[in-house]
């Protein structure tokens, strides 16, 4: 890839980012081409074309999802009826909400509310990749105690107040090829002293949930917290995480336990009575799997609560 090319491509992606905020902020409202390009600086004709290549989705299919996902997340986490919800994310009323969630999920947004949420996690289908079935109620029982047994054994767990983080970003998509995002993070640190502080940490922002969006169509930020000033540009854009109460998990595990730990972290949670918030969680690694003998790094793990 030339330059140009290389500079061509973080002006696209810097520009869908804006989009993806706009998008976020706004799911109630009127989220056609024609006004959705504008924040891009596209025509409607090039923006088309341009947020496809880099989503896989066209806008519509994008912002249905968006939309579906999220008042899946608010089934689940927060105490407002259906028809609150429906008006939340731009639904006309309950009946248009209740078919497209219907035609998402395969169950109706009541039916997917009262039986396990598991069941309908976009990564742990009835039927496994393996072909077994979800475990029955017992075996499930037993599952969630063994974890909590874990998570004593490996987590330190507290709640308190963090401050406004301001993180040098780079968006990704799926969970394929998070390394290059990391390396390309990386570069442009690099060169500016940024990871000179022993106080600069990296770690990941998470748009959506696993439990609810397709591994390929999670979205996340690559970040880099820093005490030193920098600049967004190019496909390095600004992250902020606001203020508030967070759970924070502290876990010394090796990679592949990552989805356990944050598993871990959630069944904690709803055992000791608090209630995620909106804003989206995120991971800090305090150190390199790669310089450890087993393998093993330290990570800490947010969960905004309210």
């Amino acid at each position: 890839m030339t330059e140009t090319e290389k500079h061509l491509q973080a002006d696209y992606q810097s520009r869908i980012n804006r989009v993806f905020e706009f998008i976020d902020e706004n799911l109630e409202s009127d989220l056609r081409l024609s006004k959705v390009s504008e924040i891009a600086f596209f025509s409607p004709f090039h923006f088309h074309r341009v947020f496809k290549f880099i989503t896989g989705e066209t806008l519509n299919g994008y912002v249905m999802r968006r939309r579906i996902e999220k008042s899946s997340s608010d089934l689940l986490h927060k105490n407002i009826s259906t028809s609150e919800i429906a008006h939340k994310y731009g639904f006309s009323d309950i009946s248009s909400y209740s078919r497209a969630f219907k035609k998402f999920y395969g169950v109706s947004p009541t039916e997917f509310k009262r039986q396990n949420p598991n069941r309908h996690s976009k990564i742990r289908q009835l039927e496994s990749k393996n072909g077994q079935e979800y475990p029955e109620h017992e075996k499930y029982i037993c599952i969630i105690n063994d974890l909590k047994k874990w998570t004593e054994m490996n987590a330190k767990i507290e709640v308190r107040e963090t401050p406004e983080l301001r993180l040098a970003g780079v968006t990704h998509v799926g969970v394929t090829g998070i390394e290059t995002a990391f390396e390309k993070l990386t570069r442009w640190a690099m060169p500016k002293g940024l990871l000179n502080n022993s106080e600069a940490k990296m770690g990941r922002f998470f748009y959506d949930s696993f439990k609810i969006t397709a591994p390929d169509k999670v979205r996340m930020s690559i970040f880099l917290a820093t005490n030193e000033p920098f600049e967004a540009e190019g496909e390095i854009n600004t992250v902020t995480i606001k203020e508030g109460k967070c759970i924070v998990g502290r876990f010394e595990i090796t990679p592949v336990e990552l989805e356990k730990s944050w598993t871990s972290l959630f069944v904690w949670m709803n055992d000791n009575g608090y209630k995620k918030s909106n804003e989206n969680p995120f991971e800090i690694y305090q150190s390199d799997y790669r310089e450890h003998p087993e393998n093993k790094f330290v990570v800490d793990l947010y969960i905004p609560v309210e």
